[in-house]
């Protein structure tokens, strides 16, 4: 059995997901997988949100809908992570740099595998929402995030470099298992 679960963000863990949310603004780190975390100033209104998202008629224009999920470490029902799994790539931003999931692990939590059993059981997620293969994507510069992505079986496809800023994002796909 995994050290780790995913959950639905509800009010049950609101105060951890504000110091979830802390630590990064602490940190200076963008909270990746968040679904707007780190924008929204009012727990209530994230967790409305979240809510709203996960259907095509909660999206805003532009968007696709996606699942939110807290990562707690069962031992003790600490918030280690939090992760973000996108239903579909209709749209370029998410095709070159966001993929389908995106992820993040407490600051104080790292190096002791929480990212790749999250990214594993994010992708179990995903075949519960029908998808075969996912694009997952970090940053030329996140070796960290690389080799977790690669340990889960991606697969590197390309490199995509962004016109405006010069930003390198490495671009992989995973085949989704089906248990």
């Amino acid at each position: 059995m995994s050290e780790l679960t995913l959950v639905v963000p509800s009010a049950a863990y609101g105060e951890q997901i504000l110091t979830y949310r802390a630590a990064f603004a602490q940190s200076g780190e963008h909270l990746y997988g968040g679904a707007r975390l780190e924008n929204l100033s009012d727990l209530t209104e994230w967790l409305q949100y979240v809510a709203a998202i996960t259907s095509p008629a909660g999206v805003e224009q532009g968007r696709v809908p996606s699942s939110t999920f807290l990562c707690l470490r069962q031992s003790d029902q600490k918030m280690v992570g939090i992760c973000n799994i996108r239903h579909s790539l209709d749209q370029s931003f998410l095709v070159n740099f966001a993929g389908h999931i995106g992820y993040s692990i407490h600051p104080e939590e790292r190096r002791q595998g929480y990212a790749k059993e999250q990214l594993r059981l994010a992708l179990l997620e995903a075949g519960q929402l029908g998808l075969d293969r996912v694009l997952v994507t970090c940053d030329e510069a996140n070796l960290g995030s690389e080799k977790t992505i690669l340990a889960c079986g991606g697969q590197y496809e390309s490199t995509y470099q962004d016109p405006d800023d010069g930003s390198r994002t490495k671009r992989f796909w995973i085949e989704v298992p089906h248990e």
